[in-house]
């Protein structure tokens, strides 16, 4: 009993954190996506999609830690589909048929592609992820939110880009959000600290929550004072104010059922179903790798659920969801015990839009900034780095690649270019023959390794060229479990024809070639 007691405790104290991290992300990404030109944004798009990732998608996942929700890679996919099916409504039923894709997927069992990501590529990825939130949310820690808190992508559509960004930022510096800014960013280093992170008082209460709390009250005070350093409406929270009924019909989408018949929402659909689910298999991948418990996520049963959960947001009014890795670190690094954080994270978005957006409406962009940039940077540091360079250069280089790939490009474009490096080193690799040459007094032997596959064939073919005329040769599989059929071919014709034309008196050990 304690230890559901102690279970639940947990859970809910980092579905606050989430939750904290999640509320801009969903306003941000929900805007963005359905800013379109000549259509009306859908303010509560977002959310709708936070809510059901937490509450839908976190009740039929198996992913211990994973938290779903609207994702900012997917923001340019959203505009080009509406823009094509020319509304909101069109696409959300698209969205439905997406989600049915990603159901099909997972009774194909199309989540086995998770397991053959390299961990030098996916541990670029948490980094870059790191690194780029980071040099994304200061330019809202001072108070310059021309972009929308979760921008991931490097070019942006004024012409600036992630490093223009910082100057336009430091120009435009606001010295009353950059004083919350950096006092709630301190406040994080604080907290943090072993000593302090032992007091009672936060016990219960998470230490992000003091953060915000004192952030917000900071810019309370200062606005009630009429101090010339209080925040502005447009750098605080803005979830849509629901007083009625009415006001919530106002806010919701439908789906428009009459273009089933049109080939445009099934392409789109397709389209948005492999990227969302690509997003969410990598997303698996490195928060399994990130669990400190190593639970193993069943990769078709969170396609399933992801499946599921895109049916119910394109019949409710959402944008596409994933899992998603930065929600999902922040519950990590709150202290979740189970997936039962994701769907409290949940709820208590259902609880802000319904109950607590005046309240909520009261934070401070930037004080939720110094939050995300936090997440940041557990995503990213030197211990990672220093750990991936000790692996060797075969490791190293396609994790920097792939950080490197994905600054300057986007998550999707720069995961395939570092999946593209590290295969060049695996054929590499490869390549080397799996197999070693022993020479003695009385001939040479070549020892073949446990996996001998075509890619080594070239390297066999030289090896087995460069033996003398009159050699004495022993070639030993007995430790080979798999010796490739063209492999076993370049060795009986190496034995049958090859060897007694150079004269060479060869010895065969092994059970896998009929000579």
């Amino acid at each position: 009993m304690k230890k559901n007691s102690s279970s639940i405790r947990h859970d809910l104290s980092a579905s606050i954190i989430v939750f904290f991290v999640a509320l801009p992300l969903c306003l941000g990404i929900g805007l963005a996506s359905t800013t379109v030109e000549g259509l009306s944004p859908i303010p509560m798009a977002g959310l709708l999609a936070g809510i059901v990732g937490g509450i839908v998608v976190g009740m039929i996942s198996n992913s211990r830690l994973g938290v779903s929700g609207p994702a900012a890679g997917l923001i340019t996919v959203v505009i080009a589909s509406i823009a094509t099916l020319g509304s909101f409504s069109a696409f959300l039923l698209a969205l439905i048929f997406a989600g049915l894709f990603q159901v099909v997927f997972a009774v194909l069992r199309a989540g086995i592609i998770a397991n053959y990501l390299p961990s030098g590529v996916i541990k670029g990825m948490l980094a870059a992820i790191g690194i780029t939130l980071i040099l994304k949310e200061i330019p809202h820690l001072i108070g310059y939110d021309k972009d929308y808190i979760g921008d991931e992508s490097f070019f942006q559509q004024d012409g600036h880009n992630t490093f223009t960004e910082l100057i336009y930022a430091v120009k435009s510096l606001d010295f009353g959000i950059a004083m919350i800014g950096l006092i709630s960013l301190g406040l994080i280093v604080l907290f943090e600290l072993p000593k302090i992170k032992k007091l009672k008082v936060f016990t219960y209460v998470p230490s992000m929550l003091w953060v915000i709390v004192i952030g917000t009250v900071i810019n309370i005070t200062l606005t009630y004072t009429g101090h010339d350093l209080h925040i502005a409406k447009e750098h605080l929270v803005q979830i849509p104010r629901l007083n009625s009924w009415n006001d919530l019909q106002l806010q919701l989408s439908f789906p428009d059922f009459s273009l089933l018949t049109s080939p445009k929402i099934y392409v789109v659909a397709l389209t948005i179903a492999a990227i969302a689910s690509l997003e969410t298999l990598l997303s698996v991948e490195a928060i399994d790798r990130l669990d400190p418990e190593k639970a193993i996520t069943n990769p078709n049963r969170e396609l399933m659920a992801q499946g599921i959960g895109n049916m119910v947001a394109g019949f409710v009014g959402g944008i596409p969801i994933t899992q998603v890795i930065v929600r999902s670190t922040a519950n990590l690094n709150g202290g979740a015990s189970s997936k039962m954080s994701a769907v409290f994270h949940g709820l208590w978005l259902v609880i802000a839009v319904l109950f607590i957006a005046p309240i909520l409406n009261l934070i401070p962009l930037a004080t939720l900034a110094a939050i995300l940039i936090s997440v940041g940077y557990k995503l990213t540091n030197f211990k990672l780095i220093k750990q991936q360079f000790s692996k060797g250069w075969e490791q190293f280089i396609p994790f920097v690649c792939t950080i490197l790939a994905i600054l300057f490009t986007d998550l999707l474009k720069g995961i395939g270019i570092g999946l593209i490096i590290a295969v060049v080193f695996i054929i590499k690799r490869n390549f080397s023959g799996n197999h070693e040459v022993v020479a003695s007094e009385e001939g040479f032997e070549i020892v073949f390794g446990e996996q001998v596959n075509f890619l080594n064939i070239a390297s066999i073919k030289n090896t087995l060229m460069n033996l003398p005329s009159g050699a004495k040769v022993t070639i030993n599989t007995q430790n080979s479990k798999s010796l490739d059929h063209d492999i076993q071919e370049l060795l009986s014709d190496f034995i049958c024809v090859t060897a007694k034309n150079k004269q060479i008196n060869v010895t065969y050990l092994g059970n896998h070639l009929s000579l």
